[in-house]
């Protein structure tokens, strides 16, 4: 029987590992595809952590200067090899984990290849999870469709007709890398305005401007975050774009982030990408546009977001909202002796507080333990 199970080794878990492990509990990570940070790994190549090097680092080791402010996909990879052998953490690759169950004092998890026996669960299966597509577009597309979780470089649209649908940070920043990367026509689908943030002003990241805020009355936030966009940014609405209806703390609430912007604005106002309505579904090779209009591009990539993919696992132990998101988080147990982690989206960067979650978590789990034992 194991100490404690750790399933997935992305950030999250390989974080929780070590500080389980400095909190004197063994641990054990699983994961289903054969390395560490595979969602790290099939990321698109332009990809840079949109967040401070200096603020996205894991308990116990920093991320290298060398890797500079911003710091490349390929570099966040490399961090966590470094980190899981800079810890000798234990991790069993190929081991695809299907359910969970309680079994007495201990949690029984089904795998693939059998049962695995844990007197603690931390779960880390990833924000980003499962690829999603919207489920109300009806009809088929004829030209290509993909995913963004499928995209790497714009190479194969060089000289082709792209629309980009959703502007999360991902759909943003693959619109700016087919414009860069010689597509012939970019559009982006726009269902609800974005909030849009510089990555910095002045020299100061957002993700700092961010965390000074929490200094401020809650009623106070949007209202100076809306005035630094409206600084920084300005009124997008004469280039088809027109402000976001809440501000960035009460979408961040509701699960939306603001776009960190590195190039997406300045190649709107230039009229290197452009703006359409909402898809609402296909017909051959037209694209169904809210309002009515068609349109006729030969590729969309859909940066529709992903799902936790977590109801088959935990589902029927009842510890899931209705958006299947964990009902607790990191140090407070979702049941005895269960916990999950890397399942916020904050404002403040997902890296600092996975950094912080998981310090925290195992010390619980240290002393749940202890209470067990």
């Amino acid at each position: 029987m194991e100490s404690a199970l750790v399933i997935g080794a992305g950030p999250a878990g390989l974080a929780c590992a070590a500080m389980l492990q400095a909190n004197g509990v063994r641990a054990l990570v699983v994961e289903r595809a054969p390395d560490v940070g595979s969602t790290w790994r099939a990321h698109y190549d332009r990809l840079h952590l949109h967040t401070e090097r200096r603020l996205s680092s894991l308990p116990g080791l920093e991320l290298p200067r060398a890797y500079g402010k911003w710091v490349p996909r390929a570099q966040v990879v490399e961090y966590l090899e470094s980190y899981t052998k800079h810890f000798n953490l234990q991790v069993k690759h190929g081991v695809q984990v299907e359910r969970i169950d309680r079994g007495g004092e201990a949690w029984r998890v089904l795998t693939a290849g059998g049962a695995l026996l844990a007197r603690a669960v931390v779960i880390a299966t990833g924000f980003n999870h499962t690829p999603r597509l919207p489920m109300e577009w009806t009809g088929t597309f004829a030209g290509e469709l993909l995913h963004s979780a499928a995209y790497k470089v714009p190479d194969p649209y060089r000289a082709r007709d792209v629309l980009v649908v959703g502007t999360g940070n991902s759909g943003a920043e693959i619109a700016v890398d087919l414009v860069e990367g010689g597509a012939a026509r970019v559009r982006v689908a726009v269902r609800t305005p974005p909030n849009i943030l510089r990555r910095e002003v002045f020299g100061i990241s957002s993700q700092r401007l961010g965390l000074s805020m929490k200094f401020l009355p809650e009623r106070w936030r949007d209202p100076v975050a809306n005035a630094v966009q409206r600084l920084s940014i300005g009124d997008l609405s004469a280039h088809g774009l027109k402000a976001s209806p809440r501000g960035p703390y009460t979408r961040a609430r509701e699960g939306q982030i603001p776009i960190l912007d590195v190039g997406f604005v300045s190649s709107l106002k230039q009229g290197r990408l452009s703006v359409v309505p909402a898809v609402m579904g296909f017909d051959g090779r037209d694209v169904l546009l809210e309002g009515g209009a068609r349109i006729q591009p030969d590729a969309v990539i859909a940066a529709t977001g992903y799902a936790r993919a977590l109801e088959k696992l935990v589902g029927h132990l009842g510890v899931l909202s209705r958006q299947g998101l964990p009902l607790e988080h990191g140090p407070r147990p979702a049941a005895p002796r269960l916990h999950f982690i890397g399942y916020s989206n904050p404002v403040s960067g997902n890296l600092r507080e996975i950094s912080i979650d998981a310090r925290t978590l195992a010390r619980a789990v240290a002393q749940e333990l202890e209470l067990v034992s």
